[in-house]
């Protein structure tokens, strides 16, 4: 058994080199097939989407919308997958270098079937990935999901005859069209952010953000821009997750430049974070809390985010507010899930994800920056200041490795009963609430780890919380 800090699930993921899921197929380039996404991997689990597509139409011409970030592998995965669609019989639309949430949107503006956006989100270079949605421009299911794993692992396959060949079609006018839609949004004050006459300076990670951010401030009468890592090369120049421990070049240059913030966003844009005027973070979990704090104020209503998302959400949305908030298992599709029960207004995920229904269901970092320099806009107060307008918690990330053989869900359930006395929430793993903290016991799928995420008012206090619960645990191991 063995305790350890971590700052983010990649040190984790990269003992695997082919991950397999109910939300796509995620793995590293090259190696040997079954063990990383090469070619054939790519074409195999492309075969399965599009027959999982087939086996639930009666259609009988489909299409699906493909887009894909600037990894260098993007264009070789990209031709792999559209023509084993072509194969299958399938129409394909491809958007080239575009972003997450663009494909989201463009689906069921092409009236298509489906969508795959090739990217690896947050992971370096050397990954890439098919994330999988269904004709509403959302995520699998988790049963959809199950079924194209099980197409994937049979391996039989169907393909078309050479005159029922699906067809290829480019069209590059997305990029305008998602910005027109964001554009249109009725809480977007265009006026008051030209009015603002924001200085940002913009760190894309050499990626789609590059071309797609700052065209986006452009259209929102911003004209003072700094672009920093935005040419679409697919070379990462530090690590592409906008954690602050990675963004200290974007730190200096705004202090540099005296920019009245800065913006970045990860390889797919569909993570967004900001940093204050004074080079300090404005916090990833606080993206969501400001974007909420702002369509709470013009549109009340239900907000959601996911168990291991900070609590200010729940305090801006419950005590200045006097809305609803709730929380939902881990992963994007449960997010959305639990905001369509709700009717929730605004919702996401403390990685910066921000999800706003009048858009569409899916993480958009796009949306999240105009709608948060709407809101910096109408305050008419600096970043740190809005920044220091919420209240002010920390989450530790930390896992305890228990040998093989121990029975974690017993263990969690040990847990719950102890703190039955609490608020206690089953919904994922265990989250205990403890006045303003709460300490969150989530095990591993792949391994006998239990991670452990806490928050408190400091970082000493939420890692203190940590190391109580895993001394705790600890206690109950025989």
């Amino acid at each position: 058994m063995r305790f350890s800090p971590f700052a983010n699930d990649s040190t984790s993921k990269a003992i695997m080199t082919l991950i397999k899921s109910i939300s796509g197929f995620r793995g590293t380039i090259g190696g040997l097939a079954g063990e990383n996404l090469t070619p054939i991997d790519a074409v195999l689990f492309a075969a399965a989407y599009g027959t999982w597509l087939k086996n639930n139409s009666n259609k009988l011409r489909m299409k699906v919308v493909i887009g894909r970030d600037a990894r260098i592998s993007g264009p070789m995965v990209s031709s792999l997958v559209s023509n084993t669609l072509i194969g299958l019989g399938i129409d394909v639309i491809d958007l080239g270098l575009s972003t997450t949430p663009t494909v989201e949107i463009a689906v069921p503006m092409e009236h298509a079937d489906g969508g795959i956006i090739l990217t690896a989100s947050h992971n370096p270079k050397q990954w890439n990935a098919l994330k999988l949605l269904n004709h509403k421009g959302e995520f699998l299911s988790a049963k959809a999901g199950e079924e194209v794993l099980y197409l994937a692992e049979k391996g039989v396959f169907n393909f078309a005859e050479v005159d029922d060949l699906g067809t290829i079609s480019n069209d590059d006018s997305y990029l305008q069209k998602h910005i027109n839609a964001v554009l249109s949004l009725p809480l977007v004050n265009v006026e008051a952010i030209k009015k603002a006459d924001f200085k940002i300076v913009v760190d894309a990670v050499n990626s789609s953000g590059g071309v797609f951010v700052p065209a986006l401030l452009r259209a929102l009468g911003v004209t003072q821009i700094t672009e920093l890592y935005c040419t679409p090369t697919g070379h990462f120049p530090h690590n592409p997750e906008p954690l602050p421990e990675h963004l200290g070049d974007l730190a200096a240059t705004i202090q540099s430049v005296k920019a009245d913030l800065g913006i970045t966003v990860d390889p797919d844009v569909d993570r967004l974070a900001m940093v204050c005027e004074d080079g300090t973070m404005f916090g990833e979990e606080y993206t969501l809390v400001a974007v909420a704090d702002y369509v709470l104020s013009k549109t009340p209503g239900s907000t959601v985010s996911n168990l291991s998302s900070t609590r200010a959400l729940r305090d801006v949305t419950e005590e200045k507010y006097g809305m609803t908030y709730a929380a939902a298992a881990v992963g994007e599709v449960n997010v959305v899930e639990k905001m369509k029960v709700l009717n929730a207004v605004i919702g996401g995920e403390g990685n910066g994800g921000i999800i706003y229904p009048a858009s569409h269901y899916g993480r958009d970092a796009l949306v999240g920056i105009a709608l948060f320099l709407s809101l910096l806009a109408e305050r008419q107060c600096k970043t740190s200041e809005l920044r220091d307008s919420y209240p002010a918690y920390t989450i530790a990330k930390n896992k305890i490795e228990l040998t093989p053989g121990i029975d974690v869900d017993a263990i969690l359930q040990q847990m719950a009963e102890r703190y039955q006395n609490e608020e206690v929430d089953l919904t994922d793993g265990v989250k205990i609430y403890l006045g303003k903290e709460w300490v969150h016991l989530r095990k591993s799928n792949t391994e006998p780890i239990i991670r452990i995420y806490s928050e408190s008012k400091s970082v000493d206090t939420a890692n203190d919380l940590g190391r109580k619960i895993i001394a705790e645990i600890t206690a109950l191991i025989p």
